[in-house]
C-alpha cells in the first residue's frame, strides 16, 4: 500500500471522519463503520484532504483534463481544496466547478459556480463517498448540457465496497452505466488491512471484535 494511503488512513481517524460503531445508512443498513466528511473543518484539514486528492487523482487520471466538478453541497469544498493542491504541487491550472442546487438568475447567472464548462472541456468528478450513485444521476444531466464535454471519471474518499442498487458495487455500477472510470483514495479492505490489531496513538482502533462485526457486515452487503 502506498505511504499517502496510509497517511490518509490515519488522517480520517485523527480527524474523527472515520468511526467504528453502530451506525445507520441512508438505505438502512446497520453497519460497524462509518464515513462522514462533515467532520473535516478546519483550513489545515482541509488543505491536506485536497492534498490526497489530488495524489488519487494524478495517479488515476493524469492531468490532462480541465475542470474538476464537485457536485453540491459537499462536492465544493473538495473541487477547491484539490484544485488548489494541483496547483501547488504539480503546477497545473485546473478549473473548479459546482452546481447550485437552484438556477440564479441575476449577477453570476445560471446553474454553475466556478470556472465554466467549455465546449471539448475534460472533466473528473469529485465526491466524498458514494453509496448508492444518485448524486452522479443528477450531475451527468448537468454536464451534458454545457455542451461537447468527456466526463474522464469519478474520485471519491473511500470505497465502500458494498452492494449498491444491485450485487456490484456502487462505483462498479457508475462505470457500467455512464462508462466512468472511478477509483478511491483507499478501499475499506486497506482501511481494514492498515488498522487490524495494530496499534495508532496508543489504541488498536480496529481489534478482533470489531474485525468480526465488519466482515460480518461484508459477508451480507459486500460487493460481489
Amino acid at each position: 500500500m502506498e505511504q499517502y494511503k496510509r497517511e490518509f488512513i490515519e488522517f480520517m481517524v485523527d480527524c474523527g471522519v472515520l468511526k467504528f460503531g453502530d451506525f445507520t445508512t441512508k438505505s438502512g443498513r446497520k453497519t460497524p463503520f462509518f464515513i462522514n466528511a462533515g467532520f473535516y473543518r478546519t483550513g489545515s484539514q482541509l488543505r491536506k484532504l485536497g492534498e490526497f486528492y489530488a495524489k488519487a487523482i494524478k495517479e488515476s487520471f493524469g492531468l490532462y483534463f480541465d475542470v474538476l466538478f464537485g457536485p453540491a453541497y459537499k462536492g465544493i469544498p473538495l473541487s477547491v481544496a484539490a484544485s488548489m493542491a494541483i496547483s501547488e504541487f504539480y503546477g497545473k491550472e485546473i478549473r473548479y466547478c459546482s452546481n447550485r442546487k437552484e438556477v440564479k438568475d441575476h449577477g453570476d447567472k445560471g446553474i454553475l459556480l466556478g470556472g465554466p464548462i467549455l465546449d471539448k472541456d475534460k472533466i473528473v468528478i469529485i465526491e466524498d463517498v458514494t453509496t448508492a450513485g444518485t448524486s452522479i444521476g443528477e450531475t451527468m444531466p448537468i454536464l451534458n448540457a454545457q455542451g461537447d464535454i468527456t466526463a474522464l471519471g469519478l474520485v471519491v474518499s473511500v470505497d465502500r465496497m458494498e452492494k449498491g442498487q444491485g450485487i456490484k458495487s456502487a462505483l462498479a455500477e457508475i462505470e457500467e452505466i455512464y462508462g466512468l472510470k472511478t477509483t478511491a483514495i483507499v478501499t475499506m479492505e486497506e482501511v481494514v488491512e492498515h488498522l487490524y490489531n495494530k496499534p495508532y496513538n496508543g489504541n488498536i482502533v480496529i481489534d478482533d471484535k470489531l474485525k468480526a462485526a465488519i466482515d460480518a457486515y461484508y459477508e451480507q452487503y459486500g460487493a460481489k
